[in-house]
C-alpha cells in the first residue's frame, strides 16, 4: 500500500536511460526558470516608489531614470551570465565561477548565499502569493500558514514527479501572467499615446524636488534591483536543458531578460504616467489595473495570475537548488546524498530538503516573510558581484578572442552589483545583518564537511607502503538467550566458517536460570562451548562486552579476528517487533562502535 501510494503521488520509477526525456526545451525552461524573475515585476517597481514617495509625490518622476539604471544592470547581468553559460556548460553558476577564479572561500560564499536564497525564494514567494489570496478572501486570513504550507507541499510533490512534468503544468500560469501584463501595459500605453490620460496626474520629468539626494536615489535603485532576483537560475540549471544545452540555456536567458525588461519598464512607466503612489491596502499593479480596466473580469484576471505567479516563483528555487547542491556535493562541501537521483530522475533529496526548510521558515515567521525580502535580495547580489569579479579575472588571465569587450561587460556588472550590495547594507542593515552571521557559519560547516570527507578518503585509501596485517584465524562469539531454532541456525552458520573456536555466551540475571541452561546445553550436545556470565545489575551489554574485551586481547596475540554472530528472529508483521525486547538490535547497535570486531546478523524469519 505504501508503494502504491508513493507511485500515486510521484508516478512510476523511470529508467536511467530515460533521462534524456526529462530534459527541458526552451519554452518549458523559460516558464519554470524565469518565474522567480518575472514575478518580481509585481513588487520591484513598487519598491522604487516606496522609497521615492518618502520625499513626496513630485519625486515619482525619478522612477524613470532609476528604472533605466536597473535595466542597464539587467543587461549587464544577462550578458555576463550568457558568458558564464558557455564558459561553464555543466552548470553551477556563480559558485563555480567564483570557486575557479577567486578561490574556494569566495565560491563557498556564493554557493552558500544562493542555497539560502533559494530557500527564501520558496518561503517568500509562497507567503506573498498566499497573502494575495487571503486578501481577496479575508475569512482565510487566519489560515495563512496552513495555506502556505499546503502550497509548498504541492509544489514539492510536483517537482518530485520530474522536471518535465512539473514544467508542463507550471508553464501555463507563467505564460498567462505574461499575457495579462502585456495586455495591461499595451492598453495603458495606448491610453497614454491617445491622450486619454490627464497630464496633471504626473510631475514632468526634470521637475526640481526639494530634499532629494544621491543617497536616496541609490537607495531607491537598490530597492528596485530586487526585481532582478532569479536572473542567475538558468546558469545553475544548464544540465536540465536539451542538447545543445549551453545554446538552449543562452537563448532562454536572453528571452527571460527581454521579457523582464519589457514588463518591468512597462509597469514603471504606467505607474509614473497614471500618478500611482504606493498604499498599504493595494499593490501598485492592482492600482494600475483598476485605473485602466476598473473592477471587472480583466482586473481579476490580472490579479489572479499575479497571485499565481508569486506562488509559482518558488519553482525556480526547486529547479536551481538541487543542481547547485549537486555541484557542492561533488566538491565534498555538503552531503553526498544530494548527488543521488530519485525514482523520477530528479535530485529528490535536494527537492525534499528545500521544501522542509521552506516550511520551517514559514512556520517560524508565521507566514509574514515580507521583511525577509531585503535578505532575499542581498543573497542574490553577493553572488552576482562575485560572479562578475570571477569572470573579470578569467578574461584577464586567459585573454581569449574579444576578451576586452567581455571584460567591460563584467566590469560594469560588477561595479553596479557592488553598489547595490553596499546600498543594501547601508540602508537596510537591520534587515540584512543576519547574512553576516549565517554566511560564516555556513562556510564553517562546508569546510567541516569537506575535512570529514578528506579524512575518510585518507583512511580508506590503499597504500602500498602499508601492507595489510594477515588474519591467521577466526574466533566466533555467539550471544544466546536460550536454546531455540534461531540459536541453532546461527551456530550452524558459525560452524560453516573456518573458525579456530566458537563460543556461545549467555548472560543471566538469575543463578537458577543459569544452571538450567547449562544442563540443557550439555544434553543438547552441539559441540559448542557455552560461557555463562552473571549480571548483578541486569545489564546484558556490560558483562558481554567485558568478555569480548578479554577474548579480543587474547586473539590479538595470534592475529586472530574476533567475529560476533548475532541471532535475530524476524516477525512476519512489522508491528510484532514492539512485542519483543529487541536485545539483538541493542547489542548490534553497541557493537558497531567497536573498531576491531566483525559483526554478522543471522536472521530467522518467523512464519506466523
Amino acid at each position: 500500500m505504501k508503494y502504491a501510494f508513493k507511485r500515486y503521488l510521484i508516478g512510476r520509477p523511470l529508467r536511467s536511460t530515460e533521462i534524456g526525456e526529462q530534459k527541458l526545451n526552451k519554452k518549458k525552461a523559460l516558464a519554470i526558470l524565469s518565474s522567480d524573475a518575472l514575478s518580481s515585476v509585481a513588487y520591484g517597481p513598487e519598491q522604487i516608489l516606496i522609497v521615492l514617495v518618502t520625499i513626496g509625490a513630485t519625486a515619482i518622476w525619478y522612477s524613470i531614470p532609476i528604472a533605466m539604471g536597473v535595466l542597464v544592470l539587467l543587461a549587464a547581468l544577462i550578458l555576463s551570465y550568457r558568458q558564464v553559460i558557455f564558459a561553464y556548460p555543466h552548470g553551477g553558476g556563480a559558485y563555480v565561477v567564483s570557486k575557479n577564479n577567486l578561490g574556494v572561500n569566495f565560491g563557498l560564499i556564493a554557493g552558500g548565499s544562493l542555497l539560502v536564497d533559494y530557500i527564501l525564494t520558496v518561503a517568500v514567494s509562497v507567503s506573498a502569493g498566499t497573502d494575495a489570496i487571503t486578501s481577496a478572501f479575508p475569512t482565510l486570513h487566519n489560515h495563512n500558514v496552513s495555506i502556505a504550507i499546503f502550497f509548498v507541499v504541492c509544489i514539492t510533490l510536483l517537482n518530485l514527479r520530474g522536471v518535465t512534468e512539473s514544467a508542463s503544468i507550471l508553464a501555463y500560469p507563467v505564460y498567462l501572467f505574461v499575457v495579462a501584463l502585456v495586455i495591461l501595459i499595451g492598453v495603458g500605453l495606448y491610453n497614454i499615446f491617445t491622450g486619454q490620460v490627464q497630464p496633471g496626474l504626473h510631475t514632468p520629468i526634470g521637475t526640481p524636488v526639494a530634499g532629494i539626494s544621491l543617497f536616496l536615489l541609490l537607495k531607491a535603485f537598490a530597492s528596485g534591483s530586487s526585481a532582478l532576483t532569479g536572473v542567475e537560475a538558468i546558469s545553475n540549471a544548464i544540465p536540465n536543458f536539451k542538447d545543445p544545452a549551453p545554446n538552449n540555456a543562452a537563448k532562454t536567458l536572453i528571452a527571460m531578460g527581454t521579457l523582464l525588461a519589457i514588463l518591468f519598464s512597462g509597469i514603471v512607466c504606467l505607474a509614473y504616467y497614471y500618478g500611482i503612489t504606493p498604499v498599504v491596502e493595494q499593490t501598485v499593479v492592482s492600482q494600475i489595473a483598476e485605473t485602466i480596466f476598473g473592477r471587472n473580469w480583466m482586473y481579476y484576471f490580472i490579479q489572479g495570475t499575479t497571485a499565481l505567479i508569486l506562488i509559482l516563483a518558488a519553482n525556480t528555487g526547486y529547479t536551481a537548488f538541487p543542481l547547485l547542491a549537486v555541484n557542492l556535493a561533488k566538491d565534498k562541501f555538503i552531503a553526498r546524498m544530494f548527488t543521488v537521483r530519485g525514482d523520477r530522475l530528479g535530485y529528490s533529496n535536494g527537492i525534499i530538503i528545500l521544501g522542509l526548510f521552506s516550511i520551517i521558515l514559514i512556520i517560524v515567521f508565521e507566514g509574514e516573510t515580507e521583511h525577509l525580502i531585503p535578505l532575499y535580495a542581498i543573497g542574490v547580489f553577493i553572488p552576482f558581484t562575485l560572479a562578475q569579479l570571477g569572470m573579470m579575472k578569467k578574461w584577464i588571465r586567459e585573454k581569449p578572442k574579444d576578451w576586452t569587450s567581455k571584460l567591460i561587460i563584467n566590469s560594469l556588472g560588477a561595479l553596479i552589483s557592488l553598489i547595490v550590495t553596499v546600498m543594501f547594507f547601508l540602508t537596510k542593515f537591520l534587515q540584512v545583518w543576519p547574512v553576516l552571521v549565517f554566511l560564516p557559519i555556513i562556510i564553517y560547516l562546508f569546510h567541516s564537511i569537506h575535512r570529514h570527507y578528506e579524512k575518510i578518503a585518507d583512511q580508506l585509501r590503499i597504500s602500498p607502503h602499508e601492507p595489510a596485517i594477515p588474519i591467521e584465524g577466526n574466533v566466533i562469539i555467539v550471544p544466546v538467550a536460550g536454546i531455540t531454532r534461531v540459536v541453532e541456525k546461527s551456530l550452524n552458520y558459525a560452524k560453516s566458517l573456518s573458525a579456530q573456536q566458537i563460543i556461545a555466551v549467555y548472560v543471566s540475571f538469575d543463578r537458577e536460570d543459569e544452571k538450567k541452561l547449562e544442563q540443557k546445553w550439555d544434553k543438547w550436545q552441539t559441540g559448542v562451548r557455552l560461557v555463562t556470565l552473571h549480571s548483578q545489575y541486569r545489564s546484558i551489554i556490560q558483562p558481554l562486552f567485558k568478555f569480548m574485551d578479554t577474548v579480543e586481547h587474547k586473539a590479538k596475540e595470534f592475529n586472530y579476528q574476533v567475529t560476533v554472530i548475532i541471532p535475530q528472529f524476524i516477525p512476519k508483521k512489522g508491528w510484532h517487533n514492539i512485542l519483543h525486547n529487541q536485545s539483538s538490535l541493542l547489542i548490534r547497535a553497541f557493537l558497531l562502535f567497536r573498531t576491531d570486531l566483525v559483526v554478522i546478523t543471522v536472521p530467522y524469519h518467523l512464519k506466523e
